[in-house]
């Protein structure tokens, strides 16, 4: 079977039925109506565009240019020998947004097998060090990796009580909100990161707190590009 198969297989089928449609379009899907959808009122679905092959480059391919690799550690909220963690280059809706990284260029399918295990664990702390945050009901863990190559997961805080933007929407709700105040934001970020070094990983692999402890004033995100870490 062809690379592109799959592809060309998908939009034959949506653009056979666009054509059986009265108004030549998919039908918008049922969860258009559901509570946590962010939109109302008279929406409908784009047309399906054309197979594109090659696809075009993703961010930092072949660990040229970038972002992730060339940023130094202050750029970071909190890093060890393996790994490092910053947010969103501002605040945003939704409490705190992250982002956890490999210190070495690598996707998820090609990571060194020694960092496999010791992902797992960072997941499960970073999420852990959110939640110690009190009043935050969930937290979001995703990896799309279609906007960057350097394997990067998205960790998205939810509010107890704001079931609007329970489940997969939340991440649209975050845009929609109106952001936080950067004082707040800033102090939460601190205190992740505390909780991230009160448990560092292993005696080798101690961890390293960017913030105003040791004389920096974090810049979250900083030279985060837009797109460029999805």
């Amino acid at each position: 079977m062809d690379e592109d198969t799959y592809a060309h297989q998908t939009v034959q089928r949506a653009r056979q039925a666009e054509q059986a449609s009265p108004n030549g379009r998919l039908p918008v899907p049922s969860y258009a109506s559901w509570p946590s959808f962010p939109y109302e009122g008279d929406l409908r679905v784009r047309h399906v565009g054309d197979v594109v092959i090659p696809e075009p480059p993703r961010e930092g391919e072949a660990g040229v240019d970038c972002h992730a690799c060339a940023a130094p550690d202050e750029e970071y909220l909190w890093t060890d020998a393996d790994w490092r963690l910053r947010s969103t280059a501002e605040p945003s809706g939704l409490p705190l947004v992250l982002l956890l990284e490999p210190r070495i260029h690598a996707d998820l399918h090609d990571l060194p097998t020694p960092l496999r295990s010791g992902m797992g664990e960072m997941l499960c702390r970073v999420e852990a060090a959110l939640t110690s945050l009190g009043g935050i009901a969930r937290v979001h863990v995703s990896r799309i990796g279609d906007g960057a190559e350097h394997l990067h997961w998205w960790f998205m805080a939810r509010p107890l009580g704001l079931v609007q933007a329970r489940g997969s929407f939340a991440v649209e709700w975050d845009d929609v909100l109106p952001p936080r105040p950067r004082s707040e934001w800033e102090a939460d970020l601190q205190r992740v990161a505390a909780a991230l070094r009160r448990r560092p990983r292993s005696a080798k692999q101690p961890a390293i707190v960017h913030g105003e402890a040791d004389g920096f004033r974090a810049r979250p995100g900083a030279g985060l590009a837009d797109g460029a870490a999805h």
